[in-house]
């Protein structure tokens, strides 16, 4: 067993290094054992994180428990909810690497010898998974928890429920007093959004990628289940130190393979595109955009969940959690079963050890054998219009195809503001551009725009494209990631008001139609807009940051 944490703990030279240790309240037992840094990204930012102070106590009893000695330390995190709408939304995906970074930072300077990583909110998740594949130590993930859905009139209500109301409101709908009441009630505790949005969704590709604990994603925030999932974590630890299991050892090509048809069997979040891929660039595995599309066609999509189904997360737990899906796909041969998991075993040898009393009659989750949809609902999309792909969530799409006039923005504000103001009207297809990684910067979500046109009924009657993102949230027909970006002169910069732009889901299109001479007479014409910060860390991002398309990771060279 090589321990990294002995070039800081070993020998004379080191004693000004023992003597901090100490001045912690460490013994030399203590700094005999391996050193195991617990993250987690736990703050009063956002409800997602807000308990996570608590979870890593949990997991560093774990940890003591398992012959090791636990060193906390926290990164920071956005609230995806909150910064939503407004500038905040720029810092979000730049956090996703801050995030990755430090945790890399704290465990490079102090030379820890593994790493439990806690996390809650959307990018703390990827930025942690991140982390973990860069630095190639003895590593478990282990997610934060879902947050319980509120009840509002009688029915289940999430956040994505209050986005949307917003969008009643403008069109008159719904009254003031209905959206503050809607208001009160839809985050009832500590937690993530409670659907099979980004959060959800990845703690979901965790597990199935096998850098969690089998069952570990599904139990909801502020339970007892879920401070033992975090215990169970920490003494886990151990194992994986002993026997040099590594995150280049779980994470192989066929582990990704596995997570990719996870995001498209529970109707996952369009982010699972860019976190995998990013993912699997920090340990080294080669995934492209067109994996995604071959996984997808053959994964069919069978969680019933948020947005575009009926169910949350806390429902698919009472039913037995991500491994009833696991079981399912395994079943027909659409998951790799003899991958490396972070208990030592194959997904196969863990799926076959956990009791199983799934529920007869349930919506939840479909047989393989009557899905909701025969193929996954993460469709990448070609065309003139985005050479390099996009990304189309199509759970809760019913048409294959839309024709429609551009309207054409260049920042979500315009966008918000024309919707509000109800110049949108049905067959437009609203383009909003520079909102791509470089020209955001930051790719913002735009769960504000995409719910105020569902609000005001315009959901399946209107189409989006940008080289922005989505909410997991979302709903409808709505294109992201588009690549290249207008930043860097993507065809998406090149469309004008009116322009006709038509999308095939079927045969996997987004075009825009006009003539290849037309278009290079635009191309000709095209400057980039200046760019909307000099210095600062979203500055130094944008100069750094690679394509959607290449799951918009920073590289310095």
């Amino acid at each position: 067993m090589i321990l990294a944490s002995r070039n800081v703990i070993e020998g004379p030279s080191r004693a000004p290094h023992r003597a901090m240790f100490k001045a912690m309240g460490l013994k030399d037992e203590d700094l005999e054992k391996p050193i195991v840094g617990v993250s987690s990204t736990c703050n009063e930012a956002t409800p997602c994180n807000l308990h996570l102070g608590k979870l890593a106590q949990s997991a560093k009893e774990g940890v003591k428990d398992s012959g090791c000695t636990p060193r906390e330390f926290t990164s920071i995190a956005v609230s995806d909810g909150i910064a939503m709408g407004h500038e905040g939304m720029k810092a979000s995906l730049v956090s996703r690497e801050v995030i990755a970074d430090s945790i890399e930072i704290m465990m490079r300077a102090h030379q820890y010898d593994a790493l439990v990583g806690i996390s809650g909110c959307d990018k703390s998740l990827p930025g942690t998974l991140m982390a973990m594949a860069r630095l190639n130590l003895p590593s478990i993930f282990v997610y934060g928890g879902t947050i319980l859905p509120g009840i509002w009139n009688g029915k289940d209500v999430t956040i994505q429920d209050v986005y949307e109301a917003v969008g009643s409101y403008e069109t008159g709908s719904m009254s003031l007093s209905q959206l503050i009441s809607l208001e009160n009630v839809a985050c009832p505790s500590a937690g993530s959004c409670a659907g099979m949005y980004t959060a959800n969704t990845m703690a979901s590709i965790g597990e199935a990628i096998g850098m969690s604990l089998p069952g570990s994603a599904s139990p909801f925030a502020e339970s007892e289940r879920r401070q033992q999932v975090c215990y169970d974590t920490g003494k886990a630890i151990y194992n994986l130190i002993e026997n040099n299991i590594l995150p280049s050892d779980i994470m192989t090509f066929e582990a990704f393979e596995n997570a990719i048809a996870m995001a498209n069997a529970i109707g996952g979040s369009t982010n699972a595109v860019l976190h995998i891929l990013a993912i699997a660039r920090e340990v080294g595995v080669k995934l492209k955009m067109n994996d995604f599309e071959r996984v997808r066609r053959r994964t069919p999509h069978i969680a019933n969940m948020r947005p575009g189904g009926l169910y949350v997360m806390a429902d698919l737990d009472k039913i037995g959690g991500i491994p009833i899906i696991l079981k399912k796909l395994l079943e027909k041969g659409l998951f790799h079963g003899n991958v490396t998991t972070v208990t030592g075993n194959t997904v196969r040898k863990n799926i076959e050890s956990l009791p199983f009393a799934e529920a007869e009659s349930q919506d939840i989750v479909k047989p393989i054998e009557n899905p909701i949809h025969t193929q996954g609902v993460l469709r990448i999309l070609y065309g003139s219009l985005a050479p390099e792909g996009a990304v189309l969530k199509i759970a809760g799409v019913t048409n294959n195809k839309f024709i429609g006039k551009a309207k054409v923005f260049d920042a979500e504000e315009d966008a918000f503001k024309a919707i509000s103001n109800r110049r949108i009207v049905q067959g437009d297809v609203v383009v909003i551009r520079y909102e791509g990684p470089k020209g955001g910067p930051g790719m913002r979500e735009m769960l504000a725009v995409t719910a105020a046109l569902v609000g005001q009924g315009l959901g399946e009657k209107v189409a989006m494209v940008t080289d922005g993102r989505f909410s997991g949230a979302t709903r409808g027909f709505m294109i992201g990631h588009v690549s290249p970006e207008a930043m860097v002169g993507g065809p998406i910069s090149l469309v004008k008001d009116h322009d006709q732009i038509a999308i095939d889901t079927l045969k996997g299109k987004v075009d825009l139609m006009i003539s290849k001479t037309e278009l290079n007479k635009r191309k000709k014409k095209w400057k980039p807009i200046k760019p909307h910060y000099r210095r600062g860390a979203i500055a130094k991002y944008s100069s750094l940051v690679r394509s959607a398309s290449d799951g918009a990771v920073t590289v310095a060279l």
